[in-house]
């Protein structure tokens, strides 16, 4: 189980295969209700919800759900993601000129969404993989269309074996492929996020007054405190990559960074995982590289 002090809503490795091998839709949308398993109908062969409010109707009250799939025994069985079902989704597309595979496999080699629950093959080719939720912890959904890798959580859905979906003209269903033999364990969605935006590798121009080389930490620190707000995060980037690539350790750089970051407006989540993101970085691509700053979005507190 994935909460046993939460029976409800009630999840194994197993279940998404046992679900997946009902006979019919209607009984696979029933079998989810039985074990307390919020679901809402979804359009034949598609994805969109037929209910009005659409993710946010689920339920697993199992004479709604009945209703539902007696009126239209071909729905599709749409899963709301994070609180609701205790279910994180990292979806990997696959489309006629790009695929997230590659952006997913990199960062799973690093430590980023590697202890899945179970995985289902998508109608598209694409991949789900399903992970435990955190309690009373938010992650919410995102996207990152330069990766080809959705995450849902919080404020999203999933369409969930056994639905089908209409692909090319061929009708293909949603295949768990995989059961985990390891302990299943939450995703964190914010530093996969940033990693999967994280640059590549190139020649970058340091911030305004931000030295190319070399490390005075009071001459970083100073010049983060200074920078305005639409530069502050690529300044704090660059500067802990500076202090990184030249020895200093992360406790070192936090000490100058994080009263120069607060000075400067940035809050303190975003500060920390700034700071991590880029010693992770430098210390990958080692000394005389070059890494960019990430693109966060100052509005937006991962």
């Amino acid at each position: 189980m994935f909460d046993p002090n939460n029976p409800v809503p009630t999840w194994s490795v197993s279940t998404m295969q046992r679900v997946a091998q009902e006979p019919t839709l209607a009984a696979a949308a029933f079998r989810y209700a039985n074990l307390g398993i919020p679901v809402f109908p979804c359009a034949p062969d598609g994805k969109q919800p037929l209910t009005p409010n659409g993710f946010h109707d689920a339920t697993s009250v199992a004479r709604v759900v009945h209703g539902w799939w007696q009126r239209t025994p071909d729905a599709n069985i749409g899963l709301p993601t994070g609180g609701p079902t205790g279910v994180l989704v990292v979806d990997v597309d696959v489309h006629s000129s790009a695929s997230g595979f590659a952006a997913f496999e990199r960062a799973r080699s690093e430590g980023y969404g590697d202890a899945w629950a179970w995985l289902v093959r998508t109608p598209s080719g694409g991949l789900h993989a399903y992970y435990p939720n955190v309690r009373s912890q938010e992650q919410r959904s995102w996207q990152v269309p330069t990766a080809h890798v959705d995450f849902r959580g919080d404020g999203g859905y999933v369409v969930a074996p056994p639905s089908r979906i209409a692909v090319d003209g061929a009708t293909r269903s949603y295949d768990v492929i995989a059961v985990a033999t390891h302990v299943p364990k939450p995703v964190d969605a914010a530093e996969l996020r940033r990693f999967l935006e994280a640059p590549r590798p190139a020649p970058q121009r340091p911030p305004a007054g931000m030295p190319a080389t070399g490390c005075r930490p009071e001459a970083l620190a100073r010049t983060v405190a200074l920078t305005p707000e639409g530069g502050r995060n690529h300044a704090l980037f660059w500067a802990s990559c500076r202090m990184a690539e030249n020895g200093l350790s992360h406790a070192d750089a936090m000490s100058w960074l994080m009263p120069a970051a607060q000075y400067a407006g940035l809050p303190g989540r975003e500060i920390e995982a700034t700071v991590k993101s880029a010693f992770r970085i430098a210390s990958r691509l080692g000394p005389g590289s070059s890494p960019g700053p990430t693109p966060a979005n100052e509005g937006i507190h991962l």
